[in-house]
């Protein structure tokens, strides 16, 4: 286990174990300790947030031959649990929908299907990135989904529920996983750092978890990337952070805001420039600055709007944004937002890098003057 990357190695084997997702599991344990599961399901969600992981405890509980009756968690112990936790459970098919999306291969599917399972009590059938199958894929999975036999379950997962035919929809539970909050994210790394018997300051983690946008497997891959980098043995701090990911720390945020607020065109040109040169990654930055100017208006429009970002601020950082938000007027902070976010889409296609953002600060600084 020891060659595992993090997200692998701490992978959740009980419904106990994952976080932020209580209205699913609650549910669907429900549904297993009453007998009553369906023969489909639908898991919609953005990346990283726990589907494939659920739909494998599924798999596991209704396989598990030491679970009782009126029970839902998996032994772990088993020859079943022990088969789907290594991956190589005969009777769990995971079928990849992005480089097995066509016809044929939904066909296969569908002689399989007829076959009882080899060793279980249930064949489960996990389609990831289901949104990715061709039309006639899709409707030639429709008949199955609606009349399966009784030892078949299907668990399609996707990250594009809009693309999914509705008829499709129609015929399974849908349930709709939410990204994490950065507080849940911070104490699930806290948790794997502790059985690694590595420390991190705070902040560092909050970093971490900003960075990954509520996903918890880019959250643990990013904390396995510091991990690697500054040893074991060896506090993982913000400064450690910044340098590998190319973060700018808060401080240069603030600095950079109060530029653009105060007209300071040649100085906010300058100061992108000098962190490209200290390696900052721009896109990150220019990310980071929309996070902070949205928290402004949020906070303009209304004191009592703050988003997760505020709750890492600290009292001083927290006077500072409150600073920025008193002397704009809620029309300059749209405008501002909405000369950044027009920046960010240019970048991605921008031979010079740095251009559009440029060009972004010449519009907020100098517009009106």
């Amino acid at each position: 286990m020891s060659n595992l990357v993090l997200y692998r190695k701490y992978r959740p084997k009980l419904f106990s174990e994952v976080i932020g997702q209580e209205h699913v599991t609650r549910t669907i344990t429900n549904a297993i300790k009453s007998d009553m599961v369906s023969h489909g399901y639908l898991f919609t969600g953005s990346h990283g947030c726990g589907k494939t992981t659920i739909a494998r405890l599924v798999a596991k509980s209704l396989n598990c031959q030491n679970r009782g009756a009126g029970k839902f968690e998996p032994c772990n112990e088993c020859d079943s649990c022990l088969e789907i936790n290594q991956g190589n459970a005969i009777d769990l098919i995971e079928i990849d929908a992005a480089s097995n999306r066509g016809i044929d291969e939904i066909r296969d599917l569908k002689d399989g299907i007829r076959f009882r399972p080899a060793k279980s009590k249930y064949k489960v059938f996990i389609i990831d990135e289901s949104h990715q199958l061709t039309k006639e894929a899709a409707n030639a999975l429709l008949k199955t989904l609606e009349e399966p036999p009784s030892h078949a379950i299907f668990i399609l997962a996707t990250t594009e529920a809009h693309k999914m035919i509705p008829t499709i929809q129609s015929r399974c539970q849908r349930f709709d996983f939410r990204k994490l909050t950065i507080g849940e994210l911070v104490k699930r790394l806290e948790g794997i750092l502790s059985q690694e018997n590595v420390t991190a300051d705070k902040e560092a983690l909050n970093l971490i978890a900003q960075t990954a946008s509520g996903s918890v497997r880019d959250a643990e891959t990013l904390l396995d990337e510091v991990v690697s980098f500054s040893g074991k043995s060896n506090k993982i701090e913000i400064e450690t952070i910044q340098t590998l990911l190319g973060v700018a720390d808060k401080e240069s945020i603030f600095k950079f805001l109060g530029f653009l607020q105060n007209k300071q065109t040649k100085e906010a040109i300058e100061f992108i420039n000098e962190i490209i040169f200290k390696g900052v990654d721009l896109n990150e930055f220019i990310k980071s600055v929309i996070e902070y100017t949205r928290e402004a208006l949020l906070l303009k429009i209304n004191p009592q709007l703050q988003s997760q970002l505020l709750s890492i601020f600290s009292e001083e950082e927290k006077q500072k944004i409150n600073q920025f938000v008193a002397t704009g007027t809620e029309t300059e902070l749209k405008q501002t937002l909405e000369f950044l976010m027009l920046a960010e889409t240019k970048m991605k296609y921008a031979t010079i890098l740095q251009l559009p953002l440029e060009l972004a600060i010449i519009d907020i600084t100098q517009k009106n003057q």
